[in-house]
């Protein structure tokens, strides 16, 4: 059982809460109100992450692995979120059937990183695409959207350009670029994008690292897993 911030409680199974989770809910802007869709939500994490940071927004998950759906409605219904905190058992290919054209102001993704290979035996669905391709997530995301809304993406440095393309393609403009690096100086492990569907092109570039060249946690460490000091 993990604690997560704001007193809430995470049950993960075989779907582990990483460091890409904490990173993308910590980037994710959240407008007063949000409406947010969890494209390929797993057992809730980042609803729960977001219900914690904002009490007015509402969240609402799409999965289609039953066991991770179910954990989800564990999480949700043992931290009293039933209002503002849901779990759809679905593939992301329904969306459009789902809900009307442009019913959210944030879309979340952390998807699958790879597109082959050897699948991870603790979790090979969330390790690799399958038939949750970037193309399809990008195409869920824009139907979902408003005009002017906003998907928060995590993934690896090395389809960034992949990411880039898609999204254009389907309206969603990249507007945020954050790299995360494990230590200062290091090689860059993940990469955090911000779209937003309908914008003018322009791009604003940041990086983090979560710990210093001394191995210590660093500020943004310490802000994205809310702790008060040095571990």
């Amino acid at each position: 059982m993990e604690q997560l911030s704001g007193g809430l409680t995470l049950e993960t199974g075989a779907f582990p809460l990483g460091t890409d989770s904490m990173v993308l809910a910590d980037f994710a802007v959240l407008p007063p109100g949000a409406q947010v869709l969890d494209i390929g939500s797993g057992c809730g994490v980042l609803g729960l992450l977001l219900c914690a940071r904002r009490d007015d927004c509402a969240v609402t998950g799409v999965e289609a692995d039953a066991s991770a759906h179910c954990l989800a409605l564990d999480n949700i219904r043992r931290n009293g979120l039933k209002a503002r905190l849901r779990s759809i058992c679905a593939d992301m290919n329904a969306i459009p059937s789902l809900f009307p054209a442009g019913s959210f102001s944030v879309c979340v993704a952390n998807p699958p990183y790879f597109s082959g290979g050897r699948p991870h035996r603790s979790a090979p669905e969330a390790r690799m695409e399958g038939a949750y391709t970037l193309d399809r997530l990008m195409a869920g995301a824009a139907w979902a959207l408003k005009d002017g809304g906003r998907l928060f993406l995590v993934h690896r440095p090395e389809r960034l350009a992949e990411i880039f393309a898609l999204a254009a393609a389907r309206r969603l403009e990249p507007k945020v670029l954050r790299l995360v690096r494990h230590r200062a100086g290091g090689k860059v492990s993940l990469v955090l994008v911000q779209c937003r569907k309908g914008a003018r092109p322009g791009l604003r570039w940041e990086e983090l690292a979560l710990f210093g060249p001394d191995g210590q946690p660093t500020a943004d460490h310490r802000r994205i897993y809310h702790t008060g000091g040095t571990q």
